[in-house]
């Protein structure tokens, strides 16, 4: 039996020329939700419930992972700029001009793009546990780059990635939901079903491909609104994890206050994936964040 989001239907919706698949319920003003790596809509299987009381809530696979069509050509159809253009067609098409959209891990990136691009479509804006892709690459220096080795691996600008994680993918992506997370945040049937959509040879050379463009392209297209100093103009939450002992090489909240001016924060205990380590602190942090104006 698949693993599903209880209570929400499950689609194929066209956009932009690209099958994505959609999960959606409930009823009230329009939630995007928006999943991370290396994951799939399901990654708000705790949370989207909860919101679905108060919220029409939608939650793709993002183009290229799970059962989402993988974009062709080169790594520049996975910027999130263009990713950031799709998700708000997606949001059109379903008759929502003006949504709150809150994103984790990747997904966070294309809700910071969409934000950024499409300022008249985002109502509210909620990012966790990332920074954006210009802050993130400045930071990592010395023994930072160890723990942050994927985004160096998966970026390489050949085959050589794809090869590598082909010849054992679960054992690459287990990799960080076993090292991520606690032990015991997923269970069984949900990291069979995460590691089940990440076997696919697309899907490894798509999730490569987004990896090279927040290399090659989202870094830059950071670097020139951090230049030029765009804002978000939307009320933000930007939320991640407690790093215990760990030292950060970055302060999240000094990054965000600098591109939001209306950002609140929130530290959470529980690792990477918040989303399922803490749905409830996470689903009445949304709340909070829609309730603003």
């Amino acid at each position: 039996m698949s693993v599903t989001i209880p209570g929400f239907d499950e689609h194929l919706i066209k956009v932009d020329g690209l099958d994505l698949h959609v999960a959606s319920g409930g009823e009230g003003p329009p939630l995007l939700l928006l999943h991370g790596f290396p994951q799939t809509h399901l990654a708000w299987r705790d949370v989207a419930p909860a919101l679905a009381h108060r919220f029409r809530v939608i939650c793709p696979d993002l183009p290229g992972y799970g059962a989402s069509a993988k974009p062709e050509g080169g790594h520049e159809h996975y910027a999130k700029r263009v990713t950031a253009a799709t998700v708000v067609a997606l949001m059109r098409q379903l008759g929502h001009e003006r949504f709150s959209l809150v994103g984790h891990d990747r997904g966070a990136l294309v809700a910071f793009r969409a934000a950024l691009d499409h300022p008249d479509a985002v109502a509210h804006l909620g990012v966790i546990d990332v920074i954006p892709t210009v802050d993130m690459w400045e930071s990592l220096a010395g023994v930072g780059g160890v723990f942050g080795f994927h985004l160096y691996f998966l970026a390489q600008l050949n085959d050589l990635p794809e090869r590598m994680i082909g010849a054992d993918p679960d054992a690459f992506f287990g990799h960080f939901l076993d090292s991520w997370a606690a032990a015991g945040t997923f269970d069984a049937e949900v990291r069979e079903a995460y590691l089940a959509a990440t076997r696919n040879p697309e899907t490894i050379h798509a999730i490569c491909q987004d990896y090279r463009a927040s290399a090659f392209v989202d870094a830059a297209h950071d670097g020139e609104d951090r230049r030029v100093g765009r804002r978000i103009k939307a009320p933000t939450l930007a939320i991640w994890q407690d790093p215990g002992d760990m030292v950060l090489p970055f302060d999240p909240s000094a990054i965000w206050h600098r591109w939001a001016p209306d950002v609140r924060t929130l530290m959470l205990p529980g690792g990477h994936f918040l989303p399922e380590t803490q749905p409830d602190a996470v689903a009445e942090a949304i709340s909070a964040l829609l309730r603003r104006t």
